[in-house]
């Protein structure tokens, strides 16, 4: 399922663009199947876990381990995306905001914040869902800015 930096370049319309492709692994122990497969299509695992690249692209393939939640709550809703090469699964608009401000949140990424404003501003979204998950994270404070930059 993707997650993180591709999600925002999705749904901001390109307003942000990303240099890595996180995946998240959702079924957990997954990861010798994940090297096997990324192997055969010509990656090689960084030092890093769950970090492929291939010599043939700058980008970057990450698969964090799974279940996946933005800051204390899971996700329960999944977004598709019908393409030409199949159905990608990805975070919902409200939950990409959610991954953004998590980073605002907790480790002051303005740029984080500057992100969800940019997939608020481009997508319908669950405000409410925002505003209670942001008061469950005791972010309140960090709410009202993300409201005032959105305004």
């Amino acid at each position: 399922m993707l997650s993180g930096g591709c999600c925002v370049q999705i749904y901001s319309q390109g307003c942000y663009t990303s240099d890595d492709i996180d995946l998240i692994d959702r079924f957990n122990g997954g990861h010798r199947r994940i090297r096997e497969v990324m192997e055969s299509l010509g990656f090689r695992e960084h030092k890093m876990k769950r970090y492929f690249v291939h010599d043939e692209t700058s980008y970057f393939l990450e698969f964090p381990r799974g279940p996946l939640g933005v800051g204390d709550a899971p996700v329960t809703e999944v977004a598709r995306r019908t393409t030409c090469t199949g159905d990608l699964m990805l975070l919902t608009p409200t939950d990409c905001i959610k991954d953004r401000l998590a980073a605002y949140y907790h480790w002051d990424d303005t740029q984080s914040l500057q992100q969800a404003v940019w997939v608020a501003q481009e997508n319908p979204f669950e405000m409410e869902a925002i505003r209670s998950w942001s008061e469950q994270e005791g972010m309140g404070k960090k709410y009202k800015h993300f409201i005032e930059k959105l305004n």
